[in-house]
């Protein structure tokens, strides 16, 4: 490289750094402008910034917001009220046991032909319970069972009867009663037909 060369590459060089400051003042006087602002390369290449780029979030301000919503749920979390919750439970519980008693009775009609004991659902445990199951009375075979979760309150009969009529045995019960948190949802059965009432108190 000739020293005419080096001399003209030392004034490009020149030029583009008093562009740069140039435009860094422009950008602080001017904020209100409506055009792309433009960045300014070596030897005069005007590029201009494509404005979705300075739409985008920076990797430390994104980071800023998942902290931010961490505090803020570790801060909200406690307030959570858990009492609507096992209300929430109670009547999921009453629902699903209200369903499983109407499986029975349905097990007990469509087997009729072959199964004249009908099928049963026993509560498991002490009451409160804990458990329930269905069995086919004729086989003692377990058709289904449901864990009650710790948080809800089954009481009432613990054995439920029906026959291949779709009625309850003599000597079944006929009640049960699911609690939480002051929610209270009573199941009841119609001895005669074997129709499931649920009804909340």
């Amino acid at each position: 490289m000739t020293v005419t060369e080096r001399m003209q590459r030392i004034i490009d060089e020149v030029d583009w750094l008093k562009g740069v400051c140039a435009l860094s003042e422009a950008e602080d006087t001017d904020r209100d402008s409506t055009g792309p602002p433009i960045v300014l390369f070596p030897f005069g290449r005007l590029v201009p910034i494509r404005e979705q780029n300075r739409r985008a979030f920076s990797f430390v301000e994104a980071m800023l917001v998942v902290v931010f919503l961490g505090v803020f749920v570790l801060i909200a979390l406690p307030r959570l009220d858990y009492a609507l919750l096992k209300r929430y439970k109670a009547e999921a519980e009453a629902q699903k046991l209200a369903t499983d008693l109407r499986l029975t009775r349905r097990l007990a009609i469509s087997d009729a032909a072959t199964n004249t004991e009908g099928y049963d659902l026993n509560m498991l445990g002490a009451s409160p319970y804990t458990a329930y199951e269905i069995k086919n009375a004729d086989t003692n075979e377990t058709v289904a069972s449901h864990a009650i979760d710790s948080d809800v309150v089954v009481t009432g009969g613990s054995m439920f009867k029906f026959e291949p009529t779709g009625n309850l045995q003599t000597g079944s019960d006929v009640q049960l009663t699911v609690s939480a948190e002051g929610k209270v949802i009573t199941i009841t059965i119609t001895r005669a037909t074997g129709g499931v009432k649920c009804a909340e108190n």
